[in-house]
Parts: C-alpha cells; structure tokens; sequence
C-alpha cells in the first residue's frame, strides 16, 4: 500500500508526460503481481460498486474524531473532497509504529486492501461495516487513509491516462504499446494470474472476446481549409452519426458488443447480436449503435430509453429499435487489419457486406444488383445529389453500412456539414484514407468537424464549489432564463471559463449571496454568461420542461445585463424548430 501511495502521490505532483511515465515504469518494475494488477485495474479507471454509504462514513469519522457531524459538513464544503477531509479529521491512529521512512512494502499490501478490507464490506450490515472500517484506520496512515477512502467512495481518480499507463507498463515489462493496449481493453479481472497473462511475452490474445482499443477523433476547430490538412481526396468523408461508439465482434462462436467505456452491452440490444451471428466467424466491426426506425435514426433520447436495460422487453424494443452502423472492419476471418490503410480496410467492408448480403438475400447465391460489387468505393453517395445520402442495410437485418461521401472542394463539405442537424447526425467526420486503425487519439489521424453548438445568454442563479484544485471556489453553476417575469433553471455547467475568471466570478458570488441550501448558494441575478449546448428536448423532469445536452460557459457576458438574456419561448422555438426535414434515409 506504501508503494502505491508513493505512486499516486508521484503521479499528482508532476504534470509532464516523462516523468509520470517513469514512475509507472518504476512502480511496476518493483510491485509484485497482484499489486501490479490492482493498481492497474485502478489507474485504467475500472471501479467497482461502493461498498459503504458515504453517510455512514461522515458518521464513523465523527464519532471516530469526537467531532459533531456538522462540523464535518462544513469542513467537506471548505476542502472539497469527501476522502480527503475525513483523512484530515481522523486522529493519528494509537499505535504509530510503522515508521513514515520505513520500507515501501511495509504494512498492509495494495491487494490484500482492497480484496480484504474494501470489498468484503459490500453486504455487511452498518455496525460491521464501521468496526472494520475502523481497525483499518488504525493500521493505516495519513495518505494511505486518503486513498483507503478513495477505495470506498469509488471516487479514486489521478491525472494519468490510459496511454500513459500502458507506456509505463510496456518499457517496466519490454513489451509494445499497440500489445498491451489491446490486451488491457476489455474484460479482465485484478489477480496475479491475469497480470503474469496481461504481460506474458506468448503472442496469443488473452481472451477470444478482447475488443481492440478504440481509434478517436480530434477535433476540427476550424475549417478545413484554414486548418491546412490537404485537399479532400486524401480524406474519407462520413456522417458522424449521433450514437454510441460501438465494436462488434464475432469469434469462437461468441458474439459480443462492447462500449467505448469497455462495457459488455450485448444484452442490452438482443437484436444486434441476433443479426451479428450471420456474420463470418472472426469478423470485428467498429460503428456506432443507433436508435433506427422507418429508414432513419431517431433522436438519441430515443436511445437513452434503451441504456441501462439488460432485458429490454418486447414494448421498448418495438418502440426504440436499435441498429449497429459499421464503418471499419478491424478483422476478417480472425486476421487483424488494423495496420492496413484505411481505404483497403473500407474496402475489405464493402466486400464483407456484398457477401453478407448476398447470403442473407439469397443463400442459393444470385446476387443483388444493388450492393453485390465488391470494388471500393461502390457504397459512396454522392453528396450533391438531391435525394438525401442513404445506409446501405442487410436485408432484414438492423446492419447498416455507413455511406462514403462524395464532395467537390472543402466548400461543399461546409454546405453539407451545415445541413447536419436537419439529417439527425453531429457533422462530419474526416478519416485519412493511407492512415492504420491506432488506439487513442492520434492527431492529424482523424478529424471531427461538428456542426456548430447551439448558443444562449442565461443568468447564474445558483452555485457551489468545485472539487480537486478548485474545491475552495465556486465553480458548478446553475443558469435560468426569463419565462415571463421570472427566471427559470434551464441548464448547469461548470467548464468553460478560465481560472483568472472563476476566482473573479467567485469574488463576486460571495458578496452576492441571498440564500443558502446547504452546499448551494443563490445568488443576485447580476451575471449574464452564453451557454454552448448541442442538442434540445423536452423533458419533464425539469421545472423549465427543456433539456439541453452538453452544457458549457463559451464565455462571459460583461457586456450584457440579465434582463439582456433568452427567454424559455425563445429555447421553445428552436425546440420546435428541431424537427428533422431530411434524414439520411435508409436503402435495404
């Protein structure tokens, strides 16, 4: 455990690249397997389920501290961070006989924390719960304490990605990146044994259902022109379809989707995995799910009703239909693709889908006219043709091909890119056509040109405090618009301004105060900022009866007053202005 919080206290202090990857080199080089393969699971940023209620924890460091439990909310609002001020609170533990410049390894180790005194809690009634929250106090320190916490909220962040840590691991255990990586996405669990396979130099995947890690996008600030990145022939241009990231893999007689947060999602959309088995064995496609009826994507609140249900009954999967749109090919008859170009990958696609589709169509084998090509290129639509660009389905089956897109010069791409919203989809997406399929985002690789966000002004009516480095300022607000001679909340937000302004802002919520509701503060209406959102709805869960996606600060309004600011008729227009007038159609 000595080791580990050496580790993150490393990794918290530096901000540069190299030395975060040296500490992970040499924490991984000293810790022993188990160890390993928990720090591991937690900088990759698996979390399991909290084990204990963080009520019950403010009442144990209460009665622990002799403190009222009040005090220890108000010092929670001062710090910020639940398992940091309760680390502060506790007293020393009686018994200090592990010396703070002892060995690294001495007291308790990572694994036996975590897999002794952290999970076995799950199920224990609250008066066990605290004796044995309490006798791990007494064995630990002040910021091992701090991490012990951090195990129990499910709360354990530090500032390292995951190509980061896969660098530390590749150059502590000499293996490739690109190696590791794909053996880390997925499933597996923190043990000895899965850490010696994770790193074994025997070329074979760990587990037939490993996902390869996801290729993302940069994105496009400006356009393409201004932003230099060639003409349009050196770039494959799609839609980018508003659903989530996906990868369907077929191996072994085993069919799985799997997240871009590295989650198993196959029983959440039965219908995809009935129509993935018609694929050839060691087929790995990479697309995105969508919410698709009557030859169109519906809005992605349709398919929010569809998230978090394992068992979708027979009404929501009538009501919400889901598709798999695929628009890379990673592996074909079990033979990874991933270092081939990307216009031979779309090729390879565009030949799998005539086969499949010829088979599903016909299994005597006539071939259909419409998509049995097998040349690449066949499957693009033509972006100025008057008919809006169409997917090409496997008949009968919710597969999907994603359209190439035609274009003459970057100022067509703009038109086109312009019309997103009417088409349900986000803007384009821009793929170097010679570029391989890498893990992560690798900048120049490939492009994500978004339509515009949507833009109000709103008044700040509520605030409270961060977390982290900004858990002593005000930081999360909430904004309202006018509906009528009131302001109503219609959207939070707590990114977007620098830190020169939060501190200004800060200054000026604290001399404004009207009302206080435990961490919350209500404020004057005196401040104006524009929000930038990309996407409305109708919700009846807010006051307001409008939901907007993705809420952010573009920037302050000094130069407005708050009765300057939108109205809720003003967001209720452009609601109703929303109603999709040319979707990308479907071809089946």
């Amino acid at each position: 455990m000595r080791r580990f919080t050496r580790l993150f206290t490393e990794l918290d202090r530096t901000s540069r690249s190299s030395e975060k990857v040296e500490a992970l080199r040499r924490y991984f080089v000293e810790a022993g397997p188990a160890d390993a393969a928990w720090a591991l699971a937690l900088l990759s940023g698996r979390r399991g389920r909290r084990p204990v209620s963080t009520a019950h924890l403010r009442n144990w460091v209460a009665r622990e501290a002799d403190l009222p439990l009040w005090m220890v909310e108000e010092c929670y609002d001062v710090v910020g961070d639940l398992a940091e001020t309760l680390a502060l609170l506790l007293p020393d533990p009686p018994r200090s006989d592990r010396s703070a410049a002892g060995a690294a390894d001495s007291g308790p180790a990572l694994h036996e924390v975590l897999e002794d005194w952290v999970l076995p809690l799950a199920g224990q009634d609250p008066e066990e719960q605290e004796r044995r929250v309490r006798d791990a106090w007494r064995q630990l320190e002040g910021a091992e304490r701090f991490l012990y916490h951090k195990f129990l909220t499910g709360g354990f962040r530090v500032g390292v990605g995951p190509g980061l840590v896969t660098r530390g691991l590749a150059q502590a255990m000499h293996l490739e990146p690109a190696v590791l990586a794909h053996r880390l996405t997925g499933r597996w669990e923190p043990s000895a044994e899965t850490f010696r396979r994770l790193v074994s130099h025997d070329p074979a995947l760990p587990d037939p259902g490993q996902p390869y890690p996801f290729m993302l996008a940069h994105a496009l600030e400006k356009d393409p022109v201004a932003a230099d990145i060639g003409p349009p022939d050196a770039w494959a241009l799609e839609w980018k379809w508003d659903g989530i990231r996906a990868q369907l893999l077929h191996r072994e007689g085993e069919l799985l989707l799997w997240s871009r947060g590295e989650e198993v999602i196959t029983p959440a959309f039965p219908e995809i995995a009935e129509a993935g088995r018609t694929l050839p064995a060691g087929t790995v496609l990479d697309g995105e799910i969508l919410p698709w009826k009557d030859g169109a994507p519906l809005p992605f609140a349709a398919l929010q009703r569809r998230l978090g249900r394992k068992r979708p009954g027979a009404g929501i999967l009538a009501e919400v239909p889901a598709a798999f749109l695929a628009y890379d090919l990673l592996e074909e008859g079990g033979r990874d693709l991933r270092e081939h170009p990307f216009h031979a990958r779309r090729a390879a696609l565009e030949a799998l889908w005539s086969r499949s589709a010829n088979a599903v169509a016909d299994p005597g084998g006539e071939k259909l006219d419409e998509i049995s090509t097998t040349e690449p290129g066949e499957h693009r639509m033509d972006a100025s043709a008057s008919d809006p660009p169409r997917v090409l389905r496997l008949p009968g089956l919710p597969l999907l091909l994603a359209p190439l897109l035609e274009v003459n010069g970057w100022e067509e791409a703009g038109r086109l890119r312009a019309s997103a919203r009417e088409r349900r989809v986000e803007g384009l997406m821009l793929k170097g056509r010679d570029t391989p399929y890498t893990g992560g985002r690798r900048r120049g690789a490939w492009w994500k040109w978004k339509v515009d966000p949507f833009t109000l002004d709103a008044v700040l009516l509520y605030a409270r405090k961060g977390h982290g480095r900004r858990a002593s300022l005000f930081t999360d607000f909430t904004f309202g618009v006018w509906d009528g001679e009131v302001l109503v909340p219609v959207a939070s937000a707590y990114s977007g301004l620098t830190d020169a302004e939060f501190r200004q802002v800060d200054r000026w919520i604290r001399s404004h105060v009207t009302e206080r509701f435990g961490p919350v503060r209500s404020v004057e209406p005196g401040l104006v900022f524009e929000l930038a959102f990309e996407g409305i709805r109708s919700s009846s869960r807010h006051r307001s009866g409008i939901a907007l996606r993705f809420p952010r600060m573009a920037r302050w309004r000094r130069d407005k007053t708050p009765d300057e600011a939108d109205t809720l008729g003003t967001l209720k227009a452009l609601l109703a202005a929303q109603a999709p007038r040319v979707p990308p159609g479907d071809r089946s």
